[in-house]
């Protein structure tokens, strides 16, 4: 912020966490600049492919945060008989949708911004704010986000698994104006540095893809094809295999495995099996976002080393080998190999998930709800599975978790980058409509090639 100048005078706020803001600005409130509507009264059973847009709060949280355009961004529609009583549902260009409820408090407060004319109603569980003044509809949007006022929502919100906010908590936010000109000036500001920030983010998510697709690729030949590229191959006849080495055996999986229904141990915890293959304690990746048994009936005893099967989650990586011992829900398949000194655990975690990632399971099993279906032992016993050696199925495990250890170190560094560059947005935000920078002089450069960011630039 060091080459944007302060303004020559400044006032306090009188807004806990704002500070001074300069001295020609104007205190308000919200209730003074927009009016409000509540979205539509519907279920997710309401929502279908065709018809008119429709934003929902979970968009708004998970999806569109800032803004949105139905035009480039995919939502779900509700149908058109909706347009005849429900008009003020209706949202139009500039009005901002805030999502009534979030799961945590960092949440609460959340909104997308319509940019463009095309005809969309607000969905179920959000608020319709509407700019009284349209000429500073941008303005407003960046205030809405920055993180004083962001603070004034947490700190009004109700709540204790589920955080709501209501109109009266928006009305009562305070605001601090400038001139209409100046508010442009500021909005077209943070349109330019915020694109070029969101610009660069999107390469970097870009190369997260990346990098997950080449650990899958890395993960999916070495457990199918082995380590070795000169060896003769042969054709297993399995579809999903292909060609496999021609020292490889082919058994079916209840030949190798078999299905534990172990006792628990005293004071045992719970063990999960998470989407991302681990297989752990549940306290060692997170300790809400659960519903706790009261009681555990069917619990099943599991030691380190077992391999774990969801049924319900496992098409969607549900898969692993335990790194602990503890007690798992019976709707988990805990099992392990007949022959200890034939079957590496830890290789098999591998190529079972496999089966996973490349929809195979979904193609074998039943879908009994949204985003779940039904793969049982039974269905996996059946499952013809590649029988490498016992050293080659090591060296393929030991391979592998080397390769992975270097794909996430690369990740991280890309994960870390995009934080610093979120924490560039909030702050450059923050500052401009605070007034710490003086934006009044600014004018966007001639052409595009001048000021252009780089991540290391951006995140200095």
């Amino acid at each position: 912020m060091a080459k944007y100048k302060a303004y020559p005078e400044y006032k306090d706020s009188g807004v806990e966490g704002v500070g001074e803001i300069p001295e020609h600005w104007k205190m308000s409130k919200v209730r003074y600049c927009f009016s409000f509507d509540k979205g539509l009264t519907i279920t997710k059973e309401n929502l279908q492919d065709e018809g008119i847009p429709c934003l929902n709060y979970g968009e708004i949280h998970s999806k569109y945060g800032f803004e949105f355009n139905p035009s480039i961004h995919p939502l779900k529609c509700v149908d058109k008989k909706y347009l005849n009583d429900n008009i003020k549902s209706l949202i139009c260009k500039g009005d901002i949708i805030f999502a009534d409820t979030s799961e945590d408090i960092i949440g609460s407060g959340n909104f997308s911004q319509l940019v463009s004319e095309v005809i969309t109603f607000a969905g179920y569980h959000t608020i319709i704010s509407r700019p009284i003044n349209r000429e500073s509809y941008r303005y407003l949007a960046y205030m809405l986000d920055s993180q004083e006022l962001r603070s004034q929502i947490q700190t009004s919100v109700k709540g204790v698994k589920v955080f709501s906010i209501s109109q009266a908590i928006l009305r009562g936010l305070s605001l601090w104006l400038p001139r209409v000109n100046e508010q442009k000036n500021i909005s077209t500001f943070l349109d330019y540095h915020t694109a070029k920030i969101d610009k660069l983010v999107e390469k970097q998510l870009q190369l997260i893809e990346l990098l997950k697709e080449k650990r899958q690729a890395v993960i999916s030949h070495a457990v199918t094809k082995g380590l070795n590229p000169d060896v003769p191959m042969k054709d297993s006849g399995v579809e999903w295999l292909g060609n496999i080495p021609e020292h490889w055996m082919l058994k079916r999986a209840k030949f190798i495995f078999r299905k534990m229904q172990r006792p628990i141990s005293k004071h045992a915890g719970i063990i999960t099996a998470f989407r991302d293959g681990h297989v752990t304690l549940r306290q060692n990746k997170r300790t809400d976002g659960f519903t706790f048994a009261i009681k555990e009936i069917g619990y099943q005893g599991v030691l380190k080393g077992d391999l774990v099967i969801h049924a319900m989650d496992g098409f969607a990586g549900a898969i692993g080998v335990s790194d602990s011992n503890g007690k798992c829900s019976p709707v988990c398949s805990v099992c392990i190999p007949y022959e200890k000194t034939l079957i590496y655990t830890y290789y098999y975690g591998y190529l079972v998930r496999q089966l996973a990632v490349t929809n195979f399971i979904q193609s074998l099993s039943k879908g009994i709800r949204e985003r779940s279906t039904e793969f049982r032992f039974n269905e996996f016993a059946e499952l013809s599975l590649p029988i490498p050696n016992y050293e080659e199925q090591m060296f393929i495990f030991k391979h592998i978790k080397k390769k992975e250890e270097n794909i996430e170190e690369l990740l991280q560094k890309q994960l870390q980058q995009i934080e610093l560059l979120k924490e560039r947005r909030t702050a450059l935000i923050s500052a401009a409509v605070t007034g710490k920078i003086d934006l009044r002089d600014w004018t966007p450069p001639a052409s595009s090639s001048e000021e252009s960011l780089t991540t290391e630039e951006a995140t200095a």
